[in-house]
């Protein structure tokens, strides 16, 4: 996967400063070196990790602070739209060569063809070795891109880029898409990554485990961690632990300042009466009592003083401590009107066959709340299937029925506008619902306060997610049953586990579309369905032995 040599690869930015048109800096002088080899870049939704990406391969003018890079650099973006006209060869970027070749064995030996070739006599060969080394053996040339599924056209694009033989190689989330035979060729390709510079943004734990350090993003800086996903969460915790310890300790410090000051400011008090009380026992000439009652002040302003500046160092100190502890709140909701009884037939599938994709004469009964994960090859029909059953395609046969209030989120979650805030977005699809309760939902799914106004285009991928799901579940009539495809694409973490916590309180029927395996046995899921040319049964152990290559489809 690397350049031979890559000699002159490097990648580091100087006092990078980046602020949006409203005045927010995303990043503020941050100076980071990325050292050769193969970095995981991971940190929260909205922390900034895409935009840096774009800020290292040129694609984006920072505010100030510059970039230096070494070599050639090429950049996988988390989406990716090809022009479905364009044939294989052109979206490698090839086509001229080819085009050359075939004039020069032809007989046309013009000096414009060899210039064209230049060295790189063996284009076809290089590049049906780099498509087959990605699953994409099978893939003709001279086929044209719309013919390709999303997972296939990734994995197109990041052929088009290996071909450029880059010294430096961004990827941005490229396991988006990709199904289980698909991530497992990605990951031998990061594995066999040797020379030169590699940097991933991904929330794919599989694919972080092959990484050589992970580089973490947050609050506009960057702290670096050896070893691949594992590595980074054991000394992540150790980390979480002594913060924690830290904090516990600071909020201590805090409340016995916080003490010895209120002790202080009492003993004060009572030495003032007392003082007072004895000057006017004694009949101490006025100027006397002046004297003694300014001395007694100015010391007790003094030692209160002293506590005043003891606690605001504790309080520093605290909220110091409490930067450094990591604390990701999480979604806590209740949808009780999602729930389905459990002999209640929430779809049929009667002899379908798909429109796209390979699917013949499908049958399928789904009753009460069960949570059904689709899994199957890139092309399979994954997402035509889904969009058949919200009834966006029609099948080129047989019947779906859906016998229940439906949500669907696409992939590309264009059931958001982005023109307008998410509470807009979130009454579009509640009618009659208050803007009140819109609100105290939305609350639940962190948007709260100002954060409910954004406008939905301004929002990261993971609070783009968040407000479609937010926009499904809270939608009128209640949906009982929920259809996701592809929900982690562009989820850290953090987000999935958000995710996870939603998902926990829905109560319908749940359809999922997913190659994330990890996800989708954290939901709980109940029925798993392999779809190729068929619809059929299968199981957790099964599919996770077709990502081993151990299975068959």
């Amino acid at each position: 996967m690397s350049h031979p040599t890559a000699p002159n690869a490097a990648l580091a930015c100087s006092g990078l400063t980046l602020r949006w048109p409203d005045g927010t800096a995303l990043f503020d002088g941050l100076s980071v070196t990325v050292p050769r080899g193969r970095t995981g870049l991971v940190g929260a939704n909205g922390t900034g990790k895409s935009t840096l990406l774009r800020l290292l391969a040129g694609l984006l003018s920072p505010t100030g602070g510059s970039v230096t890079t070494g070599g050639r650099l090429a950049h996988l973006p988390q989406n990716i739209t090809l022009d479905t006209e364009l044939t294989v060869d052109r979206a490698l970027g090839i086509a001229e060569r080819r085009a050359a070749l075939r004039a020069i064995e032809s007989g046309d030996v013009r000096d414009e063809h060899f210039d064209t070739i230049g060295d790189d006599w063996d284009v076809e060969e290089r590049a049906a070795a780099t498509l087959g080394s990605l699953g994409l053996d099978g893939v003709d040339l001279d086929r044209t891109v719309g013919r390709l599924s999303g997972g296939e056209t990734v994995l197109l694009r990041l052929a088009a880029l290996l071909l450029e033989r880059p010294d430096v190689l961004l990827l941005d989330e490229p396991t988006n898409n990709l199904d289980l035979f698909a991530r497992r060729r990605l990951y031998d390709a990061v594995d066999s990554w040797r020379t030169g510079i590699l940097v991933v943004v991904s929330h794919d734990q599989d694919l972080l485990e092959r990484v050589d350090r992970i580089a973490e993003l947050r609050a506009g800086s960057v702290s670096w961690y050896g070893g691949g996903w594992s590595d980074y969460q054991e000394a992540l915790a150790v980390q979480q632990e002594a913060a924690g310890r830290m904090l516990r300790a600071a909020d201590a410090d805090v409340r016995r300042q916080q003490r010895e000051l209120e002790e202080t400011r009492i003993k004060v008090a009572r030495r003032q009466r007392h003082s007072k009380k004895m000057d006017a026992e004694r009949r101490a000439p006025r100027i006397v009592a002046g004297e003694r009652k300014r001395s007694a002040q100015e010391s007790g302003d003094r030692l209160r003083g002293l506590h005043e500046d003891r606690l605001d160092a504790a309080l520093e100190r605290r909220e110091e401590a409490a930067r450094a502890v990591h604390q990701d709140a999480e979604v806590r909701i209740s949808l009780p009107h999602t729930a389905v009884p459990a002999g209640r037939t929430v779809l049929t599938l009667d002899g379908l066959t798909l429109s796209h994709g390979k699917l013949r004469e499908a049958g399928l009964h789904v009753h009460g709340p069960e949570r059904i994960a689709l899994v199957g090859r890139n092309g399979a029909g994954k997402t035509t299937l889904l969009r058949t059953l919200a009834g966006e395609i029609a099948p080129r046969s047989g019947e779906a029925a859906v016998l229940v209030p439906l949500r669907f989120l696409p992939q590309r979650l264009d059931v958001l506008d982005d023109t307008i805030s998410v509470a807009a977005n979130v009454a579009r699809t509640a009618p009659g619902v208050t803007d009140n309760e819109i609100r105290a939902q939305l609350a639940r799914f962190l948007f709260k306060g100002a954060r409910a106004d954004r406008p939905t285009g301004a929002l990261s991928g993971g609070e783009r997610f968040r407000a479609a799901l937010a926009a499904a579940l809270l939608a009128a009539p209640a949906p009982q049953l929920l259809m996701l495809d592809e929900p982690t694409n562009n989820l850290d973490v953090t987000a999935v586990r958000r995710l996870t916590d939603a998902l926990a309180s829905y109560e319908g029927a749940l359809l999922i579309a997913g190659h994330d395996l990890a996800f989708l046995e954290s939901v709980g899921i109940t029925r798993w369905l392999l779809l190729s040319d068929e619809l059929r049964e299968t199981n957790a152990e099964e599919v996770r032995g077709l990502l081993e290559g151990s299975g068959t489809d």
